[in-house]
C-alpha cells in the first residue's frame, strides 16, 4: 500500500531524558479524579513569524493567481489576497491554538484538569527554559506542557516538554517538524505523548473517524461517507450520497476502509484508499453481503453472506480474491470481528434460538457460546487490547453498550439509551464510540443520530460533534 504522504511528519526527534517524576494518573477512575495540567501557550520567535507570514502570503496568493480569480498586476486584488491570507490563520496565534487543540484533548479524556489560562504567572517563553515550579504548584498545577515553535525551510519545527511540577523535574522532551498545515496534528502527537508518559499508556488522539454522515428526514436519508479527526474538525465527505452506503471499517494498517453499499439496489463490497480516492469492488455476490471487516493483518475481509436461505460468515483473500466459507449453521451468522492476533473470530448467533455472541477459531471450528444474560446481543467488537469484548444489547425496549471478557465473563453495561449500537474501540482500547438516535414522530420527523464516546469506567461520557447527523463510526489506527 502507498504511504501516506499528505499528513507524514518529516522529523521526529527525541530529547533524551533521565528524570523520574512522582506524578501519577489513576487510569481507573475516569474522570473522577482528574489531574491538574497548566497548558502554556507555545512561544513562537519573532523571525519565525515574519518568515511563516511571508509564506503563507506566497502560498495563498499563488493559488489565487492560478485560479485566475486575482489579476497579479493590480495592487488592489493582491491587497485583498494579503488580508484573505492572514484570515486563515492569525500567526500570532498559532502557538496558542496548538496549545488548545492539547487541552481539549486532555480534557476529553476524562483524566486530565486543564487550568484556566488567566490563572498562568509565568510567560510561555520564559517558562519553557525554566518554570518557576513554585508559580505553577501556587495554582495547584501538578503538571506543565511548555513549548515553542520556529519555522525554517518553510516547515513548523515544535519542540514541548513536560514537566513534574511537585517533583522539579522535566518527565518529557520533543521535538515535531512538519508542514503548516499540519499544525492540529503536532497537538494531537504532543497529547499523545504526554498521555502515554502520565498513564502508562498509548495515546489515541493522532487518528481519525470514519462514519456515515446523514440528512435529511428519517423516511428519506442521504448517506455519505465522511471522515474526520477524532476530535471532529478536518471533516471530508467520500462519497456522493446518490447510493446508500452502511459499516464503513479502517484497516488496521493502513488509511483505507472497507465498506457496503448498494449499487441498483444490490449490495456491494468496496474498498477504498482514503489518500487516493481509488475505489475497488471486493465483492459482488448474487445474495446479501452484511458488515465487512479487515482481518488484524489487512489482508483479509470477512463478512456475513447470505446465500440459499442461510447467512453465515466468509473470508475473501484480498490478494487472490478466494473466498472461504467458515460457518456453516442453519441459522443467522453475522457481525464477525478478528481477535487482535488473528486467532479468533467472535460473532452474533440466533443459533441458540435468540442472538447471543459467540467466539471461534479463525477456521471456524470450536464454536463456543459466551453471552448468556438477559437480552439480545449483537455487534460483538474484540478489543485492540485483546481482553474485552465491546457489544450491543437490547433488554426490556432498551439498548446498551457494554464489553465483557472474550470467555463472556465480567459484563459490565457501560451506558443505556433509546437506540444505540456500533461500538468501535479507540487503539489504545480505553474508549469506544458508538452511535445514538432519538425517537421521531409519526412523520419521521424530531429524529436524529449522533456520535457519542465512553471510556471503560462509564463515567466519561460525550457527544462527538459532527458537522451533519451521524452513524456507523469506525477509529483509525494511529496515524503514522
Amino acid at each position: 500500500m502507498k504511504k501516506i504522504k499528505y499528513l507524514i511528519f518529516l522529523l521526529f526527534i527525541t530529547i533524551p531524558t533521565k528524570s523520574f517524576s512522582l506524578v501519577e494518573v489513576d487510569i481507573t477512575r475516569g474522570n473522577l479524579t482528574p489531574l491538574p495540567i497548566a497548558v502554556s501557550p507555545l512561544s513562537f520567535n519573532q523571525k519565525s513569524k515574519l518568515a511563516l507570514e511571508r509564506d503563507k502570503h506566497k502560498e495563498v496568493a499563488k493559488k489565487a493567481i492560478e485560479s485566475g480569480k486575482v489579476d497579479p498586476n493590480n495592487p488592489n486584488e493582491m491587497r485583498q489576497v494579503s488580508i484573505n491570507a492572514s484570515k486563515v490563520l492569525k500567526i500570532e496565534d498559532l502557538g496558542a491554538e496548538i496549545s488548545k487543540v492539547v487541552e481539549d484533548n486532555l480534557k476529553k479524556s476524562g483524566l486530565f484538569n486543564p487550568l484556566i489560562k488567566d490563572a498562568f504567572l509565568q510567560k510561555p517563553d520564559i517558562a519553557h527554559l525554566k518554570p518557576r515550579f513554585e508559580d505553577w504548584a501556587l495554582i495547584k498545577a501538578q503538571a506543565l506542557i511548555t513549548g515553542k515553535i520556529d519555522f525554517q525551510d518553510e516547515k513548523l519545527r515544535v519542540e514541548f516538554r513536560l514537566w513534574d511540577v511537585l517533583a522539579g523535574k522535566e518527565m518529557l522532551a520533543f521535538a515535531l517538524t512538519t508542514v503548516p498545515k499540519n499544525w492540529r496534528r503536532i497537538g494531537h502527537k504532543i497529547t499523545d505523548h504526554v498521555y502515554e508518559r502520565l498513564t502508562g499508556e498509548k495515546g489515541y488522539f493522532d487518528t481519525r473517524i470514519i462514519y456515515v454522515s446523514e440528512k435529511g428526514p428519517k423516511t428519506k436519508r442521504i448517506k455519505k461517507l465522511a471522515i474526520m479527526d477524532q476530535d471532529g474538525f478536518n471533516t471530508k465527505y467520500l462519497t456522493l450520497g446518490n447510493e446508500l452506503v452502511l459499516t464503513p471499517r479502517f484497516n488496521p494498517t493502513n488509511q483505507t476502509i472497507t465498506y457496503l453499499s448498494y449499487f441498483r439496489n444490490l449490495p456491494r463490497v468496496y474498498i477504498l484508499d482514503i489518500e487516493t480516492g481509488i475505489q475497488e469492488v471486493v465483492g459482488d455476490f448474487a445474495g446479501m453481503t452484511f458488515a465487512p471487516r479487515f482481518s488484524p493483518d489487512g489482508k483479509k475481509i470477512i463478512m456475513s453472506f447470505a446465500k440459499d436461505g442461510n447467512s453465515d460468515i466468509w473470508t475473501m483473500d484480498l490478494e487472490n480474491r478466494i473466498i472461504k466459507k467458515i460457518t456453516s449453521h442453519p441459522s443467522i451468522d453475522t457481525s464477525p470481528c478478528y481477535s487482535p492476533d488473528g486467532k479468533y473470530i467472535t460473532f452474533n448467533s440466533d443459533r441458540s434460538g435468540y442472538q447471543q455472541i459467540y467466539v471461534m477459531k479463525s477456521d471456524g471450528s470450536k464454536v463456543k457460546r459466551i453471552s448468556f444474560g438477559n437480552g439480545l446481543y449483537g455487534t460483538p467488537v474484540w478489543s485492540p487490547r485483546g481482553d474485552l469484548i465491546a457489544f450491543t444489547k437490547l433488554h426490556k425496549k432498551k439498548f446498551y453498550i457494554g464489553v465483557m471478557r472474550t470467555d463472556g465473563t465480567g459484563e459490565r453495561l457501560l451506558t443505556e439509551n433509546y437506540y444505540q449500537e456500533a461500538p468501535s474501540w479507540s487503539p489504545n482500547g480505553r474508549v469506544l464510540i458508538f452511535y445514538r438516535e432519538t425517537k421521531s414522530n409519526d412523520k419521521g420527523e424530531g429524529f436524529s443520530a449522533k456520535l457519542w464516546s465512553i471510556d471503560l469506567t462509564g463515567y466519561n461520557e460525550r457527544m462527538v460533534e459532527t458537522e451533519t447527523d451521524a452513524s456507523d463510526p469506525s477509529w483509525s489506527s494511529l496515524l503514522r
